[in-house]
Formats: structure tokens, C-alpha cells, sequence
């Protein structure tokens, strides 16, 4: 059965730092792509980092480029986003979820499986 199940979010400050997790069951990180979004209140939702299943190609959106970074850790089948400078346009439900992304072009559509959200808040 597939899984993905995020964690790591919470209240932080503007200028503070929060690292999501997101931890696959049921394939390995070399099988899906898999991507970072977040929807904010009455906001569509954002594609805001996405990690190629080989070679760790990753594309950011322009707005958390320099801020975010993506990172994998295959030994424990996990996917980081490791957010700093957090500002409040950064509030949102973040979910991770298996991506279709192309490494040459970076555009990166959502896939089929998705996990649950960790909410994430930044105010002062």
C-alpha cells in the first residue's frame, strides 16, 4: 500500500526556519518523482518544489528559490523541504505526492498518490 506522510510543520515566526518531512511507504524514491505543494486559504494550489527520481534534478518556484531546498534520503526512503527566511505568504497546507516531472524542462505535474498535509504558519 502507498503512503506518504508528511510532518514538520507548525507556527514560526517571520525570518524562522521549519524542515518538512515526508516518508514513503509501499516504493522506493527511485521508482516516483516527488513534489512539494501548498495551498493557502482561498489560493490555488502551488507546486513548490519538485525532485526527479534520479540524478536529484529539482525545480523550485521562483518565489521560495534561494529560501527552500529539497533534499532525499534514500536509506530512509524520505523527502525534506528545508524552509528558511520563512515569510508569512509562505502559510499554507503543505503536502508532498508522487509528481510526473520533466528534468529537462522542470514543468512538474501532480501524480497519484498524496499525503495528508502539515499545516504551516508564520506570523509574528
Amino acid at each position: 500500500q502507498v503512503q506518504l506522510v508528511e510532518s514538520g510543520g507548525g507556527l514560526v515566526q517571520p525570518g524562522g526556519s521549519l524542515r518538512l518531512s515526508c516518508v514513503v511507504r509501499g516504493f522506493t524514491l527511485d521508482y516516483y518523482a516527488i513534489g512539494w505543494f501548498r495551498q493557502a486559504p482561498g489560493k490555488e494550489r502551488e507546486a513548490v518544489s519538485c525532485i526527479s527520481n534520479s540524478h536529484d534534478i529539482i525545480s523550485y518556484v521562483d518565489s521560495v528559490k534561494g529560501r527552500f531546498t529539497s533534499s532525499r534520503d534514500y536509506a530512509k526512503n524520505t523527502v525534506y523541504l528545508q524552509m528558511n527566511g520563512l515569510k508569512p505568504e509562505d502559510t499554507a497546507v503543505y503536502y508532498c505526492a508522487t509528481v510526473i516531472f520533466s528534468p529537462s524542462t522542470r514543468v512538474c505535474l501532480p501524480g497519484t498518490y498524496w499525503g495528508q498535509g502539515t499545516q504551516v504558519n508564520v506570523s509574528s
